[in-house]
């Protein structure tokens, strides 16, 4: 199964691979970025090699997809992005991103995502066709919760202390995006 290539007019979206290790670390150890994330700053390079392992693994067994969101004329890595999991048989998936701080504020995490999601219900991923793709903020995340917003995602509700991470429950706010509420920018 080969790695769907995609891209935006500003943005690569490919996979991740050991080369992206540095990169990686620098995004995960910045506190700003694993704010609202159930992990802990990364301390060591290791760390991101092994999450870079983490997700080709996902990919290879077919229980989810991750790209690296580069910019397109450099090829920088800024951020992640993909689907945490899904379910071809039920036709969903749960979405995932972060972006460096310095390119906050960019539209590049909603360029991203858009481009992902537009390819998961066209069916050209390997999960299939979606029809639901589940996105979830805690509450407070208004950035995250924006970049949902602006695709067409709707608030579902709030899953009361439905997360664990950093020795305390969270909130978790569910979103949805149904393939038939779905535009194309």
């Amino acid at each position: 199964m080969q790695f769907p290539e995609l891209e935006t007019s500003r943005l690569k979206l490919s996979a991740l691979n050991d080369s992206d290790g540095k990169a990686v670390f620098e995004l995960f150890s910045d506190p700003l970025v694993t704010h609202y994330y159930d992990l802990e700053p990364f301390s060591e390079l290791s760390q991101a090699l092994k999450l870079i392992e983490f997700f080709q693994s996902r990919f290879e067994e077919g229980s989810g997809i991750r790209w690296a969101i580069r910019l397109r004329e450099t090829n920088q890595l800024i951020g992640t992005c993909g689907f945490n999991s899904w379910n071809p048989r039920m036709k969903n998936a749960v979405l995932g991103y972060d972006l460096m701080p310095n390119f906050w504020g960019n539209g590049y995490t909603t360029e991203a995502v858009h481009k992902i999601i537009n390819a998961a219900f066209s069916g050209k991923l390997a999960c299939g066709e979606l029809n639901r793709i589940q996105g979830d903020t805690v509450p407070g995340n208004d950035a995250s919760e924006s970049v949902l917003r602006k695709i067409g995602f709707k608030e579902e509700g709030l899953r009361r202390q439905s997360g664990y991470w950093k020795n305390q429950f969270h909130d978790l706010k569910c979103f949805g995006l149904i393939r038939s509420e779905f535009s194309e920018i």
